[in-house]
Protein backbone atom coordinates (compact mmCIF):
# COMPACT_ATOMS: atom_id res chain seq x y z
CA UNK A 1 0.00 0.00 0.00
CA UNK A 2 1.38 3.43 -0.52
CA UNK A 3 0.68 6.94 0.84
CA UNK A 4 0.61 9.93 -0.77
CA UNK A 5 1.09 13.17 1.29
CA UNK A 6 -0.18 16.08 -0.30
CA UNK A 7 0.08 19.97 0.91
CA UNK A 8 -2.41 21.99 0.95
CA UNK A 9 -2.89 25.96 1.09
CA UNK A 10 -5.21 28.39 0.81
CA UNK A 11 -5.16 30.74 -1.92
CA UNK A 12 -6.89 33.99 -0.38
CA UNK A 13 -6.14 37.14 -1.59
CA UNK A 14 -4.20 38.48 1.49
CA UNK A 15 -1.61 35.95 1.77
CA UNK A 16 1.58 36.71 0.40
CA UNK A 17 4.86 34.44 -0.23
CA UNK A 18 8.64 35.36 -1.41
CA UNK A 19 10.26 33.68 -4.02
CA UNK A 20 11.74 30.96 -1.94
CA UNK A 21 8.50 30.06 -0.88
CA UNK A 22 8.03 29.92 -4.91
CA UNK A 23 11.32 27.65 -5.20
CA UNK A 24 10.27 25.25 -2.85
CA UNK A 25 6.62 24.47 -3.66
CA UNK A 26 7.73 24.61 -7.61
CA UNK A 27 11.01 23.04 -7.95
CA UNK A 28 12.13 25.17 -10.25
CA UNK A 29 15.60 27.04 -9.83
CA UNK A 30 15.71 30.60 -8.82
CA UNK A 31 16.50 31.91 -12.68
CA UNK A 32 14.04 30.01 -14.02
CA UNK A 33 11.55 31.82 -11.94
CA UNK A 34 13.11 34.91 -12.38
CA UNK A 35 12.45 34.56 -16.03
CA UNK A 36 8.43 34.18 -14.98
CA UNK A 37 8.60 37.32 -13.25
CA UNK A 38 10.99 39.07 -15.87
CA UNK A 39 7.81 37.91 -18.56
CA UNK A 40 5.29 38.89 -16.49
CA UNK A 41 4.17 35.60 -16.18
CA UNK A 42 4.04 36.59 -12.10
CA UNK A 43 4.50 39.28 -10.80
CA UNK A 44 5.31 40.69 -6.80
CA UNK A 45 2.27 41.79 -4.99
CA UNK A 46 3.55 45.20 -4.68
CA UNK A 47 6.72 46.04 -6.75
CA UNK A 48 8.03 48.36 -4.39
CA UNK A 49 8.16 46.31 -1.29
CA UNK A 50 11.69 44.35 -0.85
CA UNK A 51 11.80 41.59 -0.32
CA UNK A 52 9.65 41.17 -2.69
CA UNK A 53 6.73 38.75 -1.66
CA UNK A 54 3.92 37.02 -4.00
CA UNK A 55 0.01 36.53 -4.24
CA UNK A 56 -0.30 32.69 -3.10
CA UNK A 57 -1.98 31.79 -6.12
CA UNK A 58 1.79 32.49 -7.77
CA UNK A 59 2.41 28.86 -6.58
CA UNK A 60 -0.23 26.97 -8.48
CA UNK A 61 1.56 29.11 -11.13
CA UNK A 62 5.25 27.72 -10.67
CA UNK A 63 3.70 24.39 -10.06
CA UNK A 64 2.20 24.48 -13.50
CA UNK A 65 5.19 26.06 -14.71
CA UNK A 66 7.46 22.86 -13.62
CA UNK A 67 5.04 20.50 -15.52
CA UNK A 68 4.51 22.21 -18.30
CA UNK A 69 8.99 21.61 -18.40
CA UNK A 70 8.91 18.81 -17.14
CA UNK A 71 5.87 16.91 -19.25
CA UNK A 72 6.63 18.92 -22.42
CA UNK A 73 10.05 19.24 -22.19
CA UNK A 74 9.51 23.17 -22.95
CA UNK A 75 12.66 25.32 -22.99
CA UNK A 76 12.09 28.81 -21.08
CA UNK A 77 10.40 30.66 -23.45
CA UNK A 78 7.99 27.42 -24.37
CA UNK A 79 6.95 27.60 -20.56
CA UNK A 80 6.74 31.49 -20.75
CA UNK A 81 4.39 31.14 -23.75
CA UNK A 82 2.08 28.26 -22.79
CA UNK A 83 1.59 30.02 -19.09
CA UNK A 84 0.49 33.40 -21.30
CA UNK A 85 -1.75 31.67 -23.28
CA UNK A 86 -3.65 29.00 -20.36
CA UNK A 87 -3.82 32.60 -18.16
CA UNK A 88 -5.97 34.09 -21.58
CA UNK A 89 -7.68 31.27 -21.89
CA UNK A 90 -9.07 31.44 -18.11
CA UNK A 91 -9.72 35.37 -18.78
CA UNK A 92 -11.81 34.61 -21.84
CA UNK A 93 -13.55 31.83 -20.40
CA UNK A 94 -14.17 34.16 -17.67
CA UNK A 95 -15.86 36.72 -19.50
CA UNK A 96 -17.84 34.05 -21.78
CA UNK A 97 -19.03 32.58 -17.92
CA UNK A 98 -20.49 36.63 -17.21
CA UNK A 99 -21.88 37.09 -20.58
CA UNK A 100 -23.51 33.93 -20.29
CA UNK A 101 -25.06 34.57 -16.45
CA UNK A 102 -26.30 38.52 -17.55
CA UNK A 103 -28.67 36.74 -20.28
Amino acid sequence: MTVQITDCVSLDERGRCRIEALIDASGLPADEIEDLIETGVIAPADHHAQPREFRLDAIVTVRTARRLRDDFQLDRQGVALALTLLNRIDTLQSQLNAAHFMR
